[in-house]
């Protein structure tokens, strides 16, 4: 699994979003993730196909949807998926939200990885209380969890219990999606300008340095570059402790802890 991948999260235009997964696969991209719920992933699969990359060097994952997310339902929509991008299989299968009967779906899951059909398994905004129920409850255990990680919600402890389990972190929106003056912040600028590298870079290399994969979003082809040219400079251990002291627990989603955030996300997206 690349440590370094393309978000196509929110680029619901489908030329867009097929032209940006091309030249993200042409500037040496191989990990393109997507989802059910973004509803791009036909322009996924155009961009895929239109690149000419072997499928062997690529890794590609896609998520399953709340509404899918049971037993029953789960295969059908998987084979949707993999019919929308064009695919015999895929890298890497995600449970999106800890929501419905994910027990069933990972049940489901786990056959078509058995069968060959999935490279690996793994889950999305999975916290830890509920990371450990399915760890201790499945016959095949998560090898991946996407959480939304960046310098000012680091979720250490959380990584701690990820790597002791050998199950990869993933970060989504590691710029914290613009939000808290991420691009603005002394810390940051200071270091980048250190190593003559944008915030973004210093960010996403902090990351890598915790063993954290991540997948940016941009439809940017200047931006893709700057992305993926974080592996020829390393932040020192001064460096890193001054970042880690930026964590305030700030969530740019909100964690859902209450019926109320739970019902107004079900909203947001119930025409999914």
């Amino acid at each position: 699994m690349p440590m370094q991948g393309l978000g196509v999260f929110r680029i619901d235009d489908p030329n867009e979003c097929e032209k940006t997964v091309y030249q993200a696969l042409k500037a040496g991209y191989r990990y393109i993730d997507t989802a059910t719920a973004y509803q791009n992933e036909g322009a996924v699969g155009r961009g895929i196909k239109r690149s000419g990359i072997p499928r062997e060097e690529l890794f590609i994952a896609t998520k399953l949807w709340v509404t899918d997310a049971n037993y029953n339902d789960t295969k059908n929509a998987f084979e949707k998926s993999l019919k929308l991008l064009g695919l015999d299989y895929l890298d890497l299968y995600i449970i999106h939200q800890p929501y419905n009967d994910y027990y069933g779906a990972w049940r489901a899951m786990e056959e078509l990885y058995q069968a060959g059909k999935i490279r690996a398994l793994g889950v999305d905004n999975f916290r830890q209380d509920r990371m450990a129920d399915f760890v201790h409850f499945n016959k095949i255990k998560p090898q991946v969890n996407y959480l939304e990680t960046h310098p000012f919600y680091q979720r250490t402890e959380e990584l701690e219990y990820l790597n002791s389990e050998n199950i990869v972190q993933v970060a989504w929106s590691p710029f914290a999606a613009g939000k808290f003056n991420v691009f603005k912040d002394d810390t940051l600028n200071k270091i980048a300008e250190s190593h003559g590298k944008s915030v973004g870079q210093i960010i996403l290399r902090w990351l890598f340095q915790r063993g954290i994969a991540s997948i940016p979003k941009t439809t940017h082809i200047a931006r893709m570059k700057e992305n993926m040219n974080i592996f020829d400079f390393n932040l020192s251990s001064e460096e890193m402790n001054k970042i880690l002291k930026l964590d305030k627990n700030n969530s740019v989603a909100g964690n859902r802890e209450t019926a109320k955030e739970v019902n107004n996300f079900f909203d947001a997206f119930k025409n999914i």
